[in-house]
């Protein structure tokens, strides 16, 4: 009997600490996606100029770095948060906890190809070798191409993003790990992301993406939730 309590004591330690872990992630994955939205490469672009996009880049070169440093921070945290709700509610359900975390996944190797894309963009920027071989039309419509990518990955990192949460919610939901209206509303909030960023793909349209905002308030409530008061599990 004592041993089935110490066995019981230790797995909702496991848990709890594996519910921090996440709500700490949430909490730095906000941090950093609002400095690059406020400080990244998006306020350097113009869109319809590339060569006033090539011109910012060139004079701001430091905080471009900064922006795609912020965002790799970002997708590497979102590779922990997605192990540590995995670990959370594999108990509810392995299998579905398992496909949420292989989306989650996939929303941050697509988050670093976009990275990448930007990365690029600054070698194609300082390569004097480049210059040699294109002219700065040229070497401005590669980098155009690059933005463009990195851009359009965005939607479909929405797309991922919103599959995995709206999976993890439903976990939560079923669970009541935490209140069923917060996991209820997280669903919602990540259902009208998915809506968004699929009609985004299909007829690019970038105001729709301001619907994104229930999906921000509801990581920094259930981020802040977790890293405080953690999971609650049933008797």
């Amino acid at each position: 009997m004592n041993s089935t309590k110490t066995t019981a004591r230790s797995a909702d330690a496991s848990l709890q600490k594996a519910a921090r872990v996440a709500g700490l992630m949430y909490v730095i994955i906000i941090i950093t996606s609002l400095l690059s939205m406020i400080f990244g490469p998006s306020k350097l672009i113009v869109k319809g100029n590339i060569a006033e996009t090539f011109n910012n880049i060139m004079a701001n070169e430091v905080l471009f770095r900064i922006g795609t440093a912020y965002d790799l921070i970002m997708y590497a945290s979102v590779v922990i948060l997605s192990l540590a709700l995995y670990v959370v509610l594999k108990t509810v359900n392995k299998n579905l906890a398992l496909l949420a975390l292989l989306w989650r996944l996939g929303e941050a190797i697509l988050g670093c190809l976009s990275v990448l894309s930007s990365l690029i963009v600054l070698l194609l920027l300082k390569g004097e070798n480049y210059l040699a071989v294109f002219n700065t039309e040229q070497l401005q419509a590669f980098i155009g191409v690059f933005l463009n990518v990195s851009s359009a990955a965005i939607s479909i990192v929405f797309v991922f993003l919103s599959l995995g949460t709206i999976i993890f919610c439903y976990l939560f939901y079923k669970s009541k790990y935490i209140p069923r209206i917060l996991a209820a509303f997280g669903i919602f909030s990540f259902l009208l992301m998915l809506i968004c960023a699929l009609v985004n793909i299909i007829l690019p349209i970038k105001a729709l993406m301001a619907f994104g905002a229930p999906a921000i308030l509801f990581e920094i409530i259930i981020g802040f939730w977790l890293l405080i008061k953690g999971v609650k599990v049933q008797s």
